[in-house]
């Protein structure tokens, strides 16, 4: 019966599919084997009605399974099917005599609808129960002009027993159809609830992902709607830190411990960024980027990136898994005008743009192997009452000589 379930279903088919095909097979061989028993029981009490109609129901059963089997035509199966459930038992009951007669035996054809509405649809199944009730109806005409009982050669204590065996089978098949369809609808139910679920895991891996490369407030606008993010930003502090001696290790480590020590560098640069509220904007190898000002909602934004532009000299300086690489870091800082926005293509780019920016990142060129943060006028003038400030000159292509001030340490 196994390997004939599995020939059932079509290599396409669904997991609901299956089941339904399954249950309408298993249906259509249990009615095969209740004609049978039906018959048989009315023998055993004495009563030997003829066997053409269940020889021919079960004659026509077989012939549409064997059809399925080979062609897989699901659909000429199931009208078959529902044909057999429909009409056999009107026919039987015609042959008894009544409905009184034969026990209420069309009982058994509410088991077209039903099956069409479990295995199909809804609408499948009105054009079977408008049948079912035509012939019950129609039935029930013949049984006030025709209707015979006991007169008929039926005894009534048969009838009873018949009447209770219809009853109670029919009613156990509904149960079981009810029952299928209703676990079908809860596995769905469950199916969809996992598919949901994937969905806004995924949903939220992306956001994740999203932020890791975008501010927030860019990330929220980008979901929201594609075109030209772009902002014009009166003043904002803009941060680079160059890692020093980091490429000479690049040949000296194997490459999972280059990135794992890169990734732990990164990383705690990342707690102290999102401790002062400030936006990372990129990586660029082994060089790390951050801003405040850019549309955060926080006017000591300056103050922050010295802030965090110290706790990452003393991270790179102190951290036990990065301190014994005796890695420096050169730290450049400007204040001013910038615009921010993201630029589109195979991949999406958040950047800042100004001579400000610039400024910043000329400031990482130290001709030095020690840890160093230097900020231009503005930053300094912003910062100078918490810490110890040098100032120094350098000579910058086409700007002449450039003023920039070295933090070395906090005040008090």
């Amino acid at each position: 019966m196994v390997n004939l379930l599995n020939l059932a279903a079509g290599v396409a088919d669904q997991q609901s599919d299956k089941a339904n095909k399954n249950l309408l097979i298993v249906t259509a061989a249990f009615m095969n084997f209740a004609v049978v028993v039906w018959l048989a029981i009315y023998w055993l009490m004495g009563l030997n009605f003829s066997a053409n109609v269940p020889l021919a129901y079960q004659l026509i059963s077989v012939i549409s399974l064997t059809h399925y089997f080979k062609t897989k035509n699901w659909e000429v199966f199931r009208f078959i099917q529902f044909g057999l459930f429909l009409f056999a038992p009107f026919v039987m009951q015609w042959s008894l005599g009544s409905s009184v007669t034969s026990s209420g035996v069309t009982l058994w054809a509410l088991l077209a609808p039903i099956a069409a509405l479990v295995v199909c649809s809804w609408r499948e199944a009105v054009p079977w129960f408008f049948a079912y009730i035509v012939l019950t109806i129609v039935s029930g005409v013949f049984d006030y002009f025709l209707g015979v009982g006991y007169d008929g050669g039926v005894p009534m204590k048969t009838i009873g027993v018949f009447f209770a065996m219809n009853f109670a089978v029919m009613s156990t098949i509904i149960f079981m159809l009810i029952r299928h369809f209703i676990i079908q609808m809860e596995t769905l139910k469950t199916q969809l609830a996992g598919e949901q679920q994937a969905l806004l895991d995924e949903q939220d891996k992306s956001e994740r992902l999203l932020l890791n490369v975008l501010p927030g407030g860019i990330a929220k606008r980008m979901q929201d709607a594609q075109g030209i993010i772009a902002e014009k930003h009166d003043d904002a502090t803009v941060m680079f830190a160059d890692l020093v001696n980091f490429t000479q290790l690049t040949e000296a480590l194997p490459p999972e411990q280059l990135l794992g020590l890169l990734n732990t560098i990164f990383t705690g640069f990342d707690e102290l960024a999102e401790k002062y509220g400030l936006e990372k904007l990129k990586t660029i190898g082994d060089t790390y980027m951050v801003a405040g000002g850019l549309g955060q909602n926080k006017v000591d934004y300056t103050s922050d990136i010295a802030s965090l532009a110290y706790e990452m000299r003393d991270f790179v300086a102190n951290h036990p898994d990065v301190a014994k690489f005796k890695l420096a870091i050169h730290i450049g800082i400007a204040s001013g005008g910038m615009v921010s926005g993201v630029i589109w293509g195979k991949r999406f780019i958040y950047d800042v743009w100004s001579e400000t920016v610039n400024q910043a990142h000329r400031f990482t060129k130290v001709d030095s192997t020690e840890s160093v943060i230097r900020v231009d006028k503005t930053t300094y003038n912003r910062v100078r009452l918490f810490y110890v400030f040098e100032q120094s000159t350098t000579a910058a292509k086409r700007k002449g000589d450039v003023v920039s001030y070295h933090l070395l340490t906090k005040l008090g």
